[in-house]
């Protein structure tokens, strides 16, 4: 594919992009450095101003938003066919949180860093030059429709064992929602009875609730954050046709991965189903009065926004369109593009479950919402480089422990996996809890 001029005003909509389609915009990038801070009015203190994990650990420009626009932009140029050393490291060091995305809407409005790091990442792929771990993982998904190392197929359904929620996989029931555990869920033992748990609540507000069986697997979505295209549209259109079969209109998942990438993701592929976090239903419930605390959970917490339910949470708008230029110098867009600043992602409703329930005291941190830090979990990062994925996890943990809360509350299990057990920069711990499980406490 030939690369793109500055002023090409082509338009390039929906999933197609690929490396060369962001060549104008990689050029059009100011060095602004937004990429690597909090948005500056957003800014509480010096100690936790950063937003990017990747520039902060390794503290190099070609690890930011920025650098990876010039390396995209080497690529293209001049047919950069080295594919090793400290290039290919930054390409897969980045956790596709998001954060710069949020910072570049800010300051820029007109660039897309995320999308730009994963189609970076996508070409590594189709080179070849992935880490191993996530051509395992990658592997892993075709075979047994999960990407966690030790999961099998055959034992995807086993968590709901007791549940006798109904089978949705043959179309013989039906329920206005399918629920969506995810793989760590699925498979995790300690999370699967939290799988669990969420399945008991929902039910006891009177939601009708149903299960695919051993027709669920995998959404797709870290194959998408790690640069394997080809496998995450393989696993998005056998989930559609399995939901098309079986008459499911509705998801509800407690997987803030899950959520993110059939919300935003399928969409990109004209996948059509209606997903809900779990956390939205829970905060419906509990303000019609289907759910009601009656018991005080005395603990002071701190709730960590997950990246895919926060930020990279917002409803997708569909968009064609052309660029254009005003005074040939103002990029705009005909019709009005949508703009993803993260500000419409799943933030109220794990507050306002949290601020119902008797005795729960939240505190803020500092970076919270759209300019949440990032639990370092994501884009395959605690999978290749776990060292690097902990360093970015003890520094949550350290911005927790200075709200002086007891506990952190998430709504992830990436999150709660990464953050669990990880020291602080005081080499002290902090509890990490579902927040389906405060919920439980105070029924």
């Amino acid at each position: 594919m030939a690369k793109k001029s500055l002023f090409d005003m082509t338009p390039v909509t929906g999933y197609e992009k690929k490396l060369e389609d962001f060549f104008p915009m990689e050029r059009r990038c100011s060095n602004c450095l937004g990429c690597k801070f909090v948005p500056f009015e957003k800014i509480k203190s010096n100690r936790f101003g950063r937003n990017c994990p990747s520039v902060w650990y390794y503290n190099f420009n070609l690890y930011s938003a920025r650098g990876r626009f010039q390396l995209g932009q080497n690529i293209i140029e001049d047919g950069y066919v080295g594919w090793e050393g400290q290039a290919l490291d930054a390409i897969f060091n980045c956790q596709a949180c998001g954060a710069c995305d949020v910072a570049c809407k800010v300051t820029r409005f007109n660039l897309e860093p995320l999308a730009h790091n994963i189609a970076l990442k996508e070409r590594a792929v189709e080179k070849g030059k992935a880490p191993v771990e996530l051509k395992a993982m990658a592997a892993q998904l075709e075979k047994q429709k999960s990407m966690l190392p030790d999961a099998k197929k055959a034992d995807r359904a086993k968590w709901a064992a007791g549940l006798k929620l109904k089978d949705l996989s043959s179309a013989k029931e039906t329920a206005e929602y399918a629920f969506f555990p995810g793989c760590q869920y699925a498979y995790d033992p300690d999370l699967a009875k939290k799988a669990k748990t969420y399945v008991k609540v929902l039910l006891k507000g009177g939601v009708d609730l149903g299960y695919l069986g051993k027709g669920d697997m995998c959404c797709g979505g870290r194959a998408k954050q790690t640069g394997f295209r080809k496998e995450f549209e393989a696993e998005a259109k056998a989930n559609a046709e399995i939901w098309k079969k079986a008459g499911i209109k509705k998801i509800v998942t407690p997987c803030s991965d899950c959520y993110h990438a059939i919300k935003r993701q399928y969409a990109l592929l004209g996948i059509d189903v209606e997903v809900v976090h779990a956390v939205e239903l829970i905060a419906d419930l509990v303000k019609q009065g289907k759910l009601k605390f009656k018991k005080r959970v005395d603990l002071s917490v701190t709730y960590h926004d997950p990246c895919h339910l926060g930020r990279l949470g917002e409803p997708f708008i569909p968009w064609n369109g052309t660029e254009k230029k005003i005074l040939n110098q103002v990029h705009t867009w005909q019709p009005a593009r949508p703009r993803y600043a993260g500000t419409d992602g799943i933030y109220d409703a794990p507050r306002e479950i949290l601020e119902a329930i008797p005795g729960v005291r939240l505190i803020e941190m500092e970076r919270v919402r759209e300019n949440s830090w990032c639990c370092g979990a994501g884009g395959g990062c605690s999978v290749f480089n776990p060292e690097y994925s902990d360093a970015i996890a003890s520094e949550r943990v350290t911005e927790a422990q200075t709200t002086g809360a007891e506990a952190i509350v998430t709504a992830c299990p990436w999150c709660e996996i990464n953050l669990s057990g990880v020291e602080s920069e005081n080499g002290t711990f902090m509890d990490v809890v579902d927040i389906v499980e405060l919920v439980a406490k105070a029924l």
